[in-house]
């Protein structure tokens, strides 16, 4: 096996891979850059990868065809909007602790979706969807040299559409007045106030983000990679995605590059064993070795010196 080879079967797998890691990134960008910590990433996650599944499955039912699994990813992210006001309201409002509410989400959407998975399927698991968003070759792209086969052959339109979003946050974050004020409740939120910055409003929006952004890339999974969802649709991802967040220093840019090495990681764990030197690793350690890039990130030894100054910190109107 050449490097070329080599280089066509990691690269797209770790696109692939990384790509619901980015989309979630992002959605925890919002609500950390706003002040709220979202440890509820998973169950976000969770939340949306059921609710893509269930929905393409209705919307397959009422004979939508192809459009099925582009329908329900908007439907996800809606949902998981709605979802992630539980952590909003709880966190906001009522000045919870922000780790115990993301820690009520995860277990709240995982027992919810399967309790659901049961009612509705009598099973663990639901049906497989019909409609996936399948890989496809870029037309004209897929055919030039060396970078055609790489990035723009046996792909996902979703990687392209998650890679647009990655520039469209960063506009939005660093170049827009909205972006001005969610950044502003995150670092000095008394500041903020002072100059007519509603910030509990502001932090209400950027958690609905949040979660808007995590359904969705949990349902870009779900219509992807696994077709159908059950209790280990969603496992771990979703800490990973707080660790990417982590890793790219609470930036935009920053994810997209560590969204894609943690994909890389997932990659290798799946594909290794085709690959000439990583065959001769015990199959045990490429498995595990993104959960334990995971847990050196969550660990803080990473980007913890760029976090929001005001982050975790619940705000109270007049308080110092």
């Amino acid at each position: 096996m050449d490097i070329m080879q080599v280089l066509a079967l990691v690269i797209p797998a770790a696109i692939y891979a990384g790509v619901p890691l980015i989309l979630t990134a992002l959605g925890g960008l919002f609500s950390e850059r706003a002040g709220v910590v979202n440890i509820g990433l998973e169950g976000l996650m969770i939340s949306g990868a059921f609710i893509g599944i269930v929905s393409t499955l209705w919307l397959e039912g009422a004979g939508v065809g192809a459009a099925s699994p582009w329908i329900a990813l908007i439907i996800a992210a809606i949902v998981g909007a709605l979802f992630a006001l539980f952590h909003a309201v709880a966190s906001i409002s009522f000045r919870a602790d922000q780790i115990v509410s993301g820690v009520a989400i995860n277990f709240l959407a995982l027992g919810l979706a399967i309790f659901l998975t049961r009612l509705f399927f009598g099973r663990g698991q639901t049906d497989y969807i019909q409609n996936r968003i399948f890989r496809t070759n870029v037309a004209g792209l897929s055919e030039i040299p060396f970078i055609g086969p790489l990035f723009f052959s046996n792909a996902y339109v979703t990687s392209y559409v998650a890679l647009a979003l990655v520039f469209v946050v960063y506009y939005v974050i660093f170049y827009t007045p909205f972006g001005l004020r969610l950044r502003s409740v995150g670092e000095h939120p008394m500041a903020a106030d002072t100059m007519g910055v509603n910030v509990n409003k502001m932090r209400y929006v950027a958690v609905m983000l949040s979660g808007a952004f995590g359904a969705l890339g949990g349902a870009v999974f779900a219509v992807t990679v696994s077709g159908n969802f059950s209790a280990t649709t969603i496992v771990g991802q979703g800490f990973m995605a707080l660790a990417v967040l982590i890793f790219g220093r609470w930036n935009p840019l920053g994810v997209l590059g560590a969204g894609l090495f943690f994909g890389l990681a997932q990659a290798l764990s799946t594909t290794g064993a085709q690959l000439p030197f990583f065959s001769e690793i015990h199959p045990v350690f490429l498995l595990i070795a993104p959960y334990v890039l995971t847990i050196i990130a969550l660990t803080g030894f990473v980007g913890k010196n760029a976090a929001p100054k005001a982050i975790g910190k619940p705000y109270i109107k007049g308080s110092r």
